[in-house]
């Protein structure tokens, strides 16, 4: 599933990139669009949000892992679970931090001070919803690799919630 947001992520980026890039070719003729920008932006912080999950899962999260790489397959699988368990409570802090903020928007009908004023419920749904994708990823994961771990199947685990260095990606 996670593929299929990764690539509605991709075309939503592309159309939005084809949409500054019109709107650079007709300020060079004289005439805008208007609202590049804040469009950008907001689909700059859905497709975030959204991305996670997929990230997660590619192994692209960025760890230090200098203790890890110089424990044995045990100790790198709880150094795994450690940070799984890190990225799942905190993810979910996120995104129920998240939720007052949309709440709020819903319930005051609330628009961007911009001159496009748009409702910022339409923006922050989707937001939200991309990091409780992301949570729910995670901790899914998570258990995922518990299972593996406590099945003694230490090689499937690192390959689902590992860190590799650079040498090792090659």
């Amino acid at each position: 599933m996670n593929r299929i947001v990764a690539m509605m992520i991709g075309v939503i980026l592309l159309a939005c990139a084809a949409f500054v890039l019109a709107d650079i070719i007709l300020r060079k003729l004289g005439s805008s669009l208007g609202g590049t920008d804040e469009i950008s932006g907001y689909v700059m912080a859905i497709v975030t949000s959204w991305g996670m999950g997929f990230a997660l899962l590619e192994l692209s999260h960025v760890r230090i892992d200098i203790l890890r790489g110089r424990a044995g397959q045990l100790g790198r699988s709880l150094f795994d679970l450690f940070s799984m368990t890190v990225l799942s409570a905190t993810i979910t802090l996120i995104a129920i931090r998240c939720w007052p903020v949309v709440a709020r928007s819903l319930a005051n009908d609330s628009r961007a001070n911009t001159p496009l004023e748009t409702p910022l419920a339409l923006v922050q749904v989707p937001w939200f919803i991309g990091w409780a994708w992301f949570a729910i990823v995670a901790w899914l994961t998570l258990v995922a690799a518990i299972l593996l771990i406590a099945r003694g199947e230490f090689e499937q685990s690192e390959a689902a919630i590992g860190a590799f260095g650079e040498a090792e990606n090659l």
